[in-house]
């Protein structure tokens, strides 16, 4: 195999809870992963030349070691004395600083394909322990689906297929960085609301998604929200609008909003576009 086309495939939070900052500075977390139909589309080909060389869709990428795909492949090749190179083509289509882990899943999706293209025969699980030296978000995209993510987002437990529903996406037009949302998150503020996500495990495994939904909420949500109102308008508009629960996923300022019939998810798409509230809109279903 010389060369290989993938899906990195966005992610949501049906949960997200941080419990406190560790001494190494890193946060502890417990969040709930699903991976949804929406992805960028990564193309790796062996090359000659013993360099790896990216490219992109979008003008301002950085297509060096700033890149997660560069950093993932480069991993790849200084530990395996790969001589030969790669060329990669990044496709992107999942928003970019929207808390839908795109730049994570295009590194895990660098990780399998090098993995393929070189007939390294590493497990899943191997690919997973390099890909926590690249991002926290990486191990959990080698992995996809539905997932219990702890420690600093590498401790993963793989869950059942949550129930069938519908997910709505739209991202204003701002960005938001990561660091951004901890500098906003005030953890002793009564107004966090820490999400049940032992509660959300259960309903997941007993398959009840009216359980899911209740317990959905992200710690993230008030001191973003605080900075950007949008976010709160386009939640509403969606809860107005049919979704059981509208969310903000991660960091933000992408939200999603989960519906039990497609029909209702795309009237409310509809309605979101005409509102122009959200810059990209994506009518889609968990994957």
């Amino acid at each position: 195999m010389d060369e290989i086309s993938l899906k990195a495939l966005a992610k949501i939070n049906l949960g997200l809870d941080v419990l406190g900052k560790r001494e190494d500075g890193y946060h502890e977390v417990r969040m709930v992963m699903q991976t949804i139909h929406l992805y960028d589309r990564v193309e790796i080909k062996k090359t000659r030349s013993p360099h790896i060389h990216v490219e992109t869709n979008l003008y301002y990428l950085p297509v060096n070691e700033d890149n997660l795909v560069y950093r993932a492949a480069k991993l790849m090749k200084d530990e395996f004395q790969i001589k030969e190179g790669v060329r990669i083509v990044l496709q992107k289509f999942i928003p970019v600083a929207a808390g839908m882990a795109g730049g994570s899943s295009d590194a895990a999706a660098a990780f399998v394909g090098v993995n393929r293209i070189f007939g390294l025969g590493l497990s899943e699980e191997d690919l997973m322990k390099r890909a926590v030296k690249v991002g926290a978000d990486v191990p959990y995209c080698v992995m996809r689906g539905t997932a219990l993510a702890e420690g600093i987002g590498e401790k993963l437990t793989r869950l059942p297929r949550v129930p069938q529903c519908y997910v709505l996406v739209g991202k204003p037009g701002v960005n938001v960085s990561t660091k951004t949302a901890y500098e906003n998150l005030k953890l002793d503020d009564p107004a966090v609301v820490h999400p049940d996500i032992d509660g959300m495990v259960t309903a997941i495994r007993e398959g009840d998604l009216d359980g899911m939904i209740s317990r959905m909420g992200n710690v993230f949500e008030p001191g973003i929200i605080g900075k950007y109102p949008v976010i709160q308008e386009i939640k509403d508009l969606m809860e107005n609008h049919g979704a059981r629960k509208a969310m903000m996923s991660g960091s933000g300022p992408t939200v999603f909003g989960i519906f039990d019939s497609r029909e209702k998810m795309e009237q409310a798409a509809a309605v979101l576009r005409e509102s122009k509230l959200a810059k990209t809109v994506f009518a889609t279903e968990v994957f």
